[in-house]
């Protein structure tokens, strides 16, 4: 019998976020799926889990898929976790999740912490419908997406990194509009967490007025 591949959230920020059955699961399964072992080991080391830790990352994930496959089919439970968050939102985790499915495989995805939930919720921003693009493209593509996006009547959630937010919200301002609302958070869940509201204009202005650190989630709706 084959065994059961579980997709396991870790804290984005608080520790304390953990749940109790993430710990469980992680406790009992043959081993762990993960994007940085040294990163990883802090967080088993803290919760007291003692299971072997294989590197699972963007630049490997394609040869070590099917090892994966091949130790579930025989009967091995395995874990997958990110650095932070959800696997398979904007991190390692769709490939496996997609052998799994390929290859009849169990697969069960916990609940637990995500960045982009608590960004939308607080944003104050329609929520009802929402589409999440993740990160935008570095290079080749990207106007093409921006294009795509200010076409969107949904609310749009976007993940970005404090050294390209400034271009990021320029470029939002250019395709979207001046009038376009927004609300950017970041730090979520640690001690610094921070969300400003306001029109994209405002948003540059408090973005250029000190230096942002930590991963940034951007909230935009050009339709209200």
């Amino acid at each position: 019998m084959s065994g059961i591949l579980y997709f396991v959230p870790t804290p984005v920020g608080n520790l304390e976020d953990m749940t109790f059955r993430a710990i469980n699961v992680l406790k009992d399964v043959d081993y762990i799926l993960c994007e940085d072992t040294r990163t990883s080991g802090i967080l088993l080391k803290h919760f007291e889990i003692s299971k072997p830790l294989k590197s699972y990352h963007l630049h490997n994930e394609h040869q070590a898929t099917e090892k994966v496959i091949t130790d579930l089919k025989n009967g091995q439970n395995i874990a997958i976790i990110t650095d932070a968050g959800t696997p398979g939102i904007s991190d390692p985790g769709y490939l496996l999740a997609k052998a799994g499915a390929d290859n009849d495989i169990e697969m069960i995805c916990l609940p637990g912490a995500t960045a982009l939930i608590p960004a939308l919720v607080v944003s104050g921003l329609p929520n009802n419908e929402f589409l999440f693009a993740g990160f935008l493209p570095q290079k080749k593509g990207r106007q093409t997406k921006l294009k795509q996006l200010a076409e969107e009547k949904k609310t749009i959630v976007l993940y970005e990194s404090p050294h390209k937010i400034n271009t990021t919200l320029e470029q939002i301002k250019e395709f979207f509009g001046e009038n376009t609302r927004a609300s950017l958070s970041r730090e979520i869940s640690k001690k610094f967490e921070e969300t400003k509201r306001g029109t994209i204009n405002e948003l540059i202005e408090f973005s250029k007025s000190k230096t942002l650190k930590g991963e940034i989630v951007l909230i935009v709706n050009n339709s209200i």
